[in-house]
C-alpha cells in the first residue's frame, strides 16, 4: 500500500486547488435528475458491481478472499431486488469469478443507462483491530486514510494491459495524479450521498454493524460512471471476528438485506420527490410558467452567444424599464431553479430567480401561488 505523509498530502492539495475550483465551474451547471419520457423519473435499472475477481483476489483475510465475499453478497442483493421490485432491472458487472477491468465495469453501467451503480468491496488492513462498514462516493479525499483506500482499490488497473492510455495517463501510485481527477463526478454527488447515507443507516440498524460513516475519495470506477454511484466497504477481512461474519451465510444475508433496504428507501424517496416536481411542472406548463435566473441587465443589447454566457443554456433576452435583461437556465420546478441559481452566483454574484409566462416576466410570488 502506498503511504503518503500528511505534509506531502496537504502540499498536493494546495497545488491543485485552482484546478479543483475550475473543475467545479465546469460541472456545477449540469442538471439534476429529470422526468423520463412518459412521466416522472423512475429508478428502473441498477448495476451491481462485485469488486475484484479472477486473477485479482482483492483484500486477503486469514481464511477468505474479498472477491468471493463480495460476489456472494452482490448476488444475494440482486436476488432481493428481483424478488421484491418487478419494475427494476438488475445487471451485474460479474456474476462469477472472473476478472473485469475497471473501465469495463463503468461501461456496463453507462451503456445500460443505469439509474444507480453499487460497487461492493471488503476492506483489509495490517491492523487487525479495525472493523466496521463504510460507504464512499466520488469526491475530494479529506484525509490520508481515504486516499490510501482509494489508491489500493485503484491499483487493480496495473493488472490490465496498456492501463496508462486507457485511464488518460492516470498513475495509481501518484497522489497528485489522483487528486486532480477526483471531482469529476459532482453531477450526481447529491444523489450518491443520499444513497450512501441510506446504506450506512441500514448497516447500523439492520445488520448491527459498526458505522464508519459516509466518506469521499477518488475511485476510478466511480469517476467513470454517469449516474449516482457508491462504493461500499462491507467490513474488514483483516479483523478475525468480522471476517467470520463476512464469510457466514447469515452475515452475507444481513448485509445484502441492509443494502436492499437502503435501495428501497432511496428509490421511494427519489421517486416521491420527482413525482411532486413533475406534478408542479405540469401545472406550470399548462399555465405557460417557467423559472429562469437573471444574470445581468444593460442599456445596450448583448448578443446571446456572448462569451459571458458560455457554459449556460436557454439564454434569453427580456426588456423592461428601458433595459435589456438577460436570463439563463430554465426549469418548471422552483426548487431546482433555486439550486441552479446558487451555482450561477459563483459567476454572477447578483443573479436572482425570475418567473416567466410565455415571453413576459411576471412576479415570482404570482408564479409560486399557482403551484400551491
Amino acid at each position: 500500500m502506498t503511504r503518503i505523509n500528511k505534509r506531502g498530502f496537504f502540499h498536493i492539495k494546495r497545488k491543485v486547488t485552482g484546478l479543483l475550483v475550475l473543475t467545479g465551474l465546469i460541472f456545477v451547471f449540469l442538471p439534476p435528475l429529470h422526468a423520463q419520457e412518459n412521466g416522472p423519473y423512475r429508478v428502473r435499472t441498477v448495476v451491481i458491481d462485485p469488486g475484484h475477481g479472477g486473477r485479482d483476489p482483492g483484500a486477503l483475510g486469514k481464511r477468505s478472499k474479498e472477491k468471493d465475499i463480495v460476489l456472494a453478497i452482490s448476488l444475494k442483493l440482486g436476488k432481493y431486488i428481483e424478488q421484491n421490485m418487478d419494475d427494476v432491472n438488475v445487471i451485474y458487472t460479474r456474476d462469477r469469478d472472473v476478472f473485469v477491468e475497471l473501465d469495463k465495469r463503468a461501461e456496463i453501467a453507462n451503456e445500460n443507462k443505469a439509474d444507480l451503480f453499487i460497487s461492493i468491496h471488503a476492506n483489509g488492513l495490517s491492523n487487525s483491530r479495525v472493523y466496521g462498514a463504510e460507504t464512499f462516493v466520488m469526491g475530494l479525499h479529506t484525509n490520508e486514510r481515504n486516499l490510501e483506500i482509494a489508491m489500493k482499490e485503484n491499483a487493480v488497473i496495473t493488472l490490465e494491459e496498456d492501463y496508462a492510455s486507457r485511464y488518460q495517463g492516470y498513475d495509481p501510485h501518484s497522489a497528485e495524479s489522483f487528486i486532480i481527477f477526483n471531482l469529476m463526478q459532482n453531477k450526481h454527488l447529491e444523489q450518491s450521498l443520499h444513497f450512501a447515507s441510506c446504506v450506512q443507516n441500514q448497516f447500523s440498524e439492520r445488520a448491527r454493524r459498526h458505522d464508519r460513516g459516509v466518506k469521499q475519495a477518488g475511485f476510478i470506477v466511480l469517476w467513470m460512471t454517469t449516474m449516482p454511484s457508491v462504493l461500499i466497504e462491507v467490513g474488514f477481512v483483516s479483523n478475525p471476528q468480522e471476517e467470520a461474519y463476512l464469510m457466514s451465510e447469515q452475515g452475507q444475508d444481513y448485509l445484502a438485506s441492509a443494502i436492499f433496504r437502503a435501495f428501497r428507501d432511496y428509490k421511494q424517496s427519489i421517486e416521491s420527490r420527482e413525482e411532486m416536481a413533475f406534478s408542479q411542472a405540469e401545472a406550470l406548463s399548462r399555465r405557460g410558467v417557467r423559472y429562469k435566473v437573471q444574470v445581468t441587465a444593460s442599456g445596450r443589447r448583448i448578443s446571446l452567444d456572448h462569451e459571458m454566457f458560455s457554459g449556460f443554456s436557454h439564454v434569453e433576452e427580456f426588456t423592461g424599464n428601458g433595459l435589456y435583461k438577460y436570463a439563463v437556465g430554465e426549469e418548471t420546478d422552483y426548487q431546482r431553479i433555486v439550486k441552479f441559481s446558487k451555482s450561477v452566483r459563483e459567476r454572477f454574484p447578483d443573479a436572482f430567480v425570475i418567473a416567466v409566462r410565455d415571453t413576459t416576466v411576471i412576479p415570482l410570488s404570482e408564479a409560486l401561488r399557482q403551484t400551491e
